[in-house]
């Protein structure tokens, strides 16, 4: 028992009818339906395997923000380290020349001047 299709004409497919859907009760629609199927498989598939990538670049920049930030740390470690080795030297080189460190700290002088004598002057 073959099937029988029946031939009657359809009107015409309008703008409205794509935008309703009705597009999708059409014979020719129904024969075909496996291929319709499979596109919307792979665009549903076409859309997580973008979103999978959207959230990879979202940790991907967070990543570089982070050795960013890890870089600079490491600038200013090394930055210290050489001052701290620069002092170690320089402590060698005035223990060599016999200096001592002061351990009262120098005065400041200051001189005021009268106005008297500056108009002398």
């Amino acid at each position: 028992m073959a099937k029988k299709t029946t031939y009657r004409p359809q009107k015409k497919l309008t703008f409205i009818d794509i935008i309703k859907g009705n597009f999708l009760n059409r014979d020719e629609i129904k024969i075909h339906y496996k291929y319709f199927l499979l596109l919307f498989i792979l665009m549903m598939a076409m859309i997580y395997s973008n979103h999978l990538v959207n959230k990879k670049i979202k940790i991907v920049n967070a990543l570089k923000e982070e050795t960013e930030e890890y870089k600079s740390r490491n600038a200013y470690a090394q930055s210290k380290l050489i001052k701290v080795k620069m002092e170690s030297e320089l402590g060698k080189e005035v223990a060599e020349d016999s200096l001592m460190t002061l351990e009262n700290h120098p005065h400041k002088l200051l001189i005021k001047l009268d106005s008297t004598d500056a108009k002398a002057k």
